[in-house]
């Protein structure tokens, strides 16, 4: 068995991407993509990397979901007390990425990032199917446990607590938004020879600039 995949390449053949494609707005650009990606994968065009860095630079990714975007930012909804969340404490900056593997797409997403109102988060709780609930509050987490069975003994006290399924929306589990300050869009092409876009704000104006790939 080998472990070296250096001959392991693919092909982008995907249509060009040029200037003249681009929305003046990443924001509508955007709503473009993820509507067409959202048409070629329902399931996964909303999965996104999100990556935060402890105060001292220390880098941590994982994937979470979109759960709604606009002019005001990109929001997901966690455990406060997780990893990423902790982080966002000390360091309240983050990246997103998208890709969209059948699109040979990828968009990346980055700026400063604040916790949504409380009266969101619980409304989006509330929103969520029982056992999605159910594990949201009996979990901490990030934090380490002895066993699957302790965390599964906790759902199940949870659950004989409140049989009618109405969870208490906990206090330490909410949103986040991602205020954008920069956008790169990717488009895979043949050769590697890809075309990559940037918008960067400067003084309240989105500037837009190609990259070399």
């Amino acid at each position: 068995m080998s472990n070296d995949y250096t001959a392991l390449r693919r092909e982008y053949i995907a249509q060009p991407l040029g200037r003249e494609d681009l929305k003046d707005n990443p924001v509508e650009q955007f709503a473009l993509w993820m509507e067409k990606a959202t048409e070629v994968s329902p399931d996964d065009s909303t999965s996104m990397t999100l990556a935060t860095a402890s105060k001292d630079g220390m880098p941590s990714a994982r994937i979470v979901l979109l759960k709604h975007f606009g002019e005001e930012g990109f929001a997901w909804y966690t455990d406060y007390r997780s990893r990423k969340g902790q982080e966002l404490a000390e360091n309240p900056q983050a990246e997103l990425m998208f890709y969209w593997y059948g699109l040979e797409r990828q968009v990346r997403v980055q700026g400063t990032v604040e916790k949504l109102p409380i009266e969101q988060g619980k409304k989006y709780f509330n929103e969520r199917p029982v056992g999605s609930r159910l594990s949201a509050a009996a979990s901490c987490q990030s934090a380490v446990v002895d066993s699957r069975e302790t965390l599964e003994a906790r759902v199940q006290s949870l659950h004989d607590s409140h049989p009618d399924g109405d969870i208490p929306h906990p206090e330490e589990w909410g949103g986040y938004i991602l205020k954008p300050t920069r956008f790169e869009f990717w488009q895979g092409r043949e050769n590697r020879l890809h075309d990559r876009f940037i918008y960067r704000l400067e003084n309240d104006q989105w500037i837009i600039e190609r990259l070399q790939p």
